[in-house]
């Protein structure tokens, strides 16, 4: 575990563990590192080199009030890949983590990239406009922003408690743990990170970065993720990449990788050893 500090001025944490092949992990909005528990030993111990950092804002990274969008978190994981001079890297990323990935490897190349997963993964564009139909009505973020400005230790139970992790559905076994490290992760990060991170993930469109990448891709979602709607995203940014592939899941929630993670952890180590 260490820090990097951008050329901002800004402290990036990240763990660092194991040798051989790495596996770069870039975490959803409003989470951590830690969020990335689960895959880290899975992963571990099968021989690969572990890295995951805390996005600017988020985490134990630096709480600025400044670069909550696409350009400096692409920027800051850049920072990170070449502090560790990592080479061959296979690079993951859940919900806002796999735009971050997306413009990461757009706009830095895929020079020390071999692989790529975007999990329930923002792009290729969330929010609903004339050319994106399926996306989402630009008020359903404002409401996200204005019940994080209201009240941010309520809103952090209230998602995870129901449609993040699909403990809303009928016949869905609820855990106090999972909702309540989820809340942790998000009370660790600052306010304004986590309210200008919703524009971020929202509104950046990452068409053209879709289709700038050619390393093979794969792009796992859920029909019933609740939270970055299937038919807006992951079929859509497997048709925009070159060498992209789709695994589509029925009724895996959002949060699929802590709740069904021994099905995702066996499915993305397929992907990479193929």
């Amino acid at each position: 575990m260490g820090t990097i500090t951008t050329s901002d001025g800004i402290e990036i944490f990240y763990k660092d563990w194991g040798s051989g092949q790495p596996i770069v992990f870039s975490h959803g909005w409003p989470l951590s590192a830690d969020d990335w528990d689960n895959q880290l030993l899975f992963f571990l111990q099968q021989g690969y080199r572990v890295v995951a950092h805390d996005r600017r804002g988020h985490g134990r990274s630096t709480q600025t009030a400044d670069g909550h969008d696409m350009d400096h978190y692409a920027d800051d994981l850049a920072a990170v890949v070449e502090h560790l001079d990592l080479h061959d890297a296979i690079h993951v990323g859940h919900s806002t983590g796999g735009g971050e990935v997306a413009h990461f490897l757009a706009r830095h190349g895929e020079g020390r990239a071999a692989k790529a997963a975007l999990i329930s993964a923002v792009p290729p564009l969330m929010v609903k406009t004339d050319a994106n139909p399926e996306g989402l009505p630009k008020d359903v973020f404002d409401d996200l922003q204005a019940q994080l400005a209201a009240n941010r230790s309520e809103f952090y139970r209230a998602l995870p408690t129901e449609p993040f992790y699909g403990f809303n559905r009928p016949g869905v076994e609820s855990s106090e743990a999972i909702i309540a490290n989820w809340w942790r992760q998000g009370m660790m990060g600052g306010a304004k990170a986590h309210y200008d991170g919703i524009v971020a993930f929202s509104q950046t469109d990452f068409t053209e970065d879709l289709k700038k990448i050619t390393i093979p891709v794969l792009v796992m979602h859920s029909e019933d993720d609740q939270i970055v709607p299937y038919v807006a995203s992951g079929p859509k940014s497997a048709a925009l990449l070159k060498n992209g592939v789709l695994k589509t899941y029925k009724d895996f929630p959002h949060g699929m990788p802590t709740t069904q993670a021994d099905v995702i952890n066996a499915d993305l180590l397929a992907f990479l050893q193929s």
